[in-house]
């Protein structure tokens, strides 16, 4: 399990980093059905492209410290699970997005319990087997 943890973070940081990048440099373009939204939109976009960046870098920083740290997974998972709790809040007010937000909506609800079930993992494999006491 907690290679499976270790290659899953690693993905998770490769494809929000690669997915940041592409919002920074494509703008609204990146996003389908945005149509010309404006400036406003386009500088949102960008900007959001770069947190999505440096939320990669941490999953890749996470990804990478041995043990993985349980506390940052979960922390990680549960970021992501919030920006699937903000796409539900946008379904309920405003209806059904693009089809490809919906399959990303599915990813952000099915990936972070996943994740919560495999944090402990590295750490379980790496701590110490406790002796038991000497009386002696």
């Amino acid at each position: 399990m907690a290679t499976a943890l270790k290659w899953l973070s690693l993905a998770m940081g490769v494809a929000c980093v690669a997915i940041g990048i592409f919002h920074m440099a494509l703008g609204i373009n990146s996003v389908p059905d945005m149509g010309d939204s404006g400036v406003t939109s386009d500088s949102q976009s960008r900007f959001f492209g770069a947190i999505f960046l440096g939320y990669g870098v941490a999953w890749l920083w996470a990804a990478r410290q041995a043990p993985i740290s349980a506390t940052a997974v979960r922390w990680l998972a549960g970021i992501f699970l919030l920006g699937a709790v903000g796409r539900v809040i946008s379904l309920a007010v405003y209806g059904w997005p693009h089809w490809f937000q919906i399959v990303l909506t599915v990813i952000e609800i099915v990936l972070p319990p996943i994740f919560f079930w495999l944090a402990s993992a590295d750490e379980k494999r790496s701590a110490p087997t406790q002796a038991a006491p000497s009386y002696v």
